[in-house]
């Protein structure tokens, strides 16, 4: 595939969580993205639980997964460190992995409740490992050698903000919500970034 195709599944995996998110949420009037966490559109529960898995977690996992490859391929080169591929090709499978098991809020000791906290934490923990070392990959070209420092503030205002539940106890959810725009984010300034990359550009060995 070319990088245009890479570039366009890497955007289209925000804009279908997004799509999802939006859509479900908005059928739920109780549904409090101040207060409710993101999986609970999904949980053992939830009366359209297997929309939400199947669009807004598995489709879009598998989507950061295959999209990871492309992106990997445009920066690496010969000898590279595969951690920046695995780490974002295991984030997208943990995120899926979140959606073959919904959680349930109310049982946390439930298998199928350990099961999609592991791929929520794996699918996070893997992208931090993704976005801290592309960043070496990154300085190889010139073209994605500006990607380095926007990619890196986004990952850091992941972490920043995953401390928002302890700061603001009464409105925990909002956090969650701000840590996936980062997450996304990336992943779509990349993608972008990928898509109107039309040739490898040299190395600058000055740098």
């Amino acid at each position: 595939m070319t990088n245009k195709v890479y570039g366009k599944i890497g955007m289209a995996s925000p804009i279908v969580f997004l799509t999802t998110y939006v859509i479900l949420s908005s059928m739920r009037p109780e549904y409090s993205m101040f207060t409710k966490a993101i999986s609970e559109l999904g949980s053992v529960d939830a009366p359209k639980k297997w929309i939400w898995n199947s669009f807004g977690y598995i489709l879009t996992g598998l989507l950061i997964a295959i999209y990871s490859f492309g992106l990997y391929k445009n920066m690496a080169i010969e000898k590279s460190s595969k951690l920046p591929l695995y780490g974002i090709l295991l984030s997208g499978v943990f995120m899926a992995i979140a959606g073959i098991f919904p959680g349930d809020f109310n049982n946390r000791e439930s298998t199928t409740m350990l099961l999609h906290t592991v791929g929520s934490f794996g699918s996070y923990i893997f992208f931090l490992i993704g976005a801290f070392t592309y960043p070496k990959l990154m300085n190889k070209t010139d073209y994605w050698k500006k990607a380095k420092k926007p990619t890196l503030i986004f990952t850091y205002l992941t972490i920043v903000f995953g401390a928002w539940a302890f700061i603001f106890p009464n409105i925990p959810a909002l956090g969650q919500r701000i840590v996936f725009f980062f997450y996304f984010l990336w992943i779509f300034y990349t993608a972008i970034k990928l898509f109107n990359h039309q040739k490898e550009n040299p190395v600058n060995n000055t740098a």
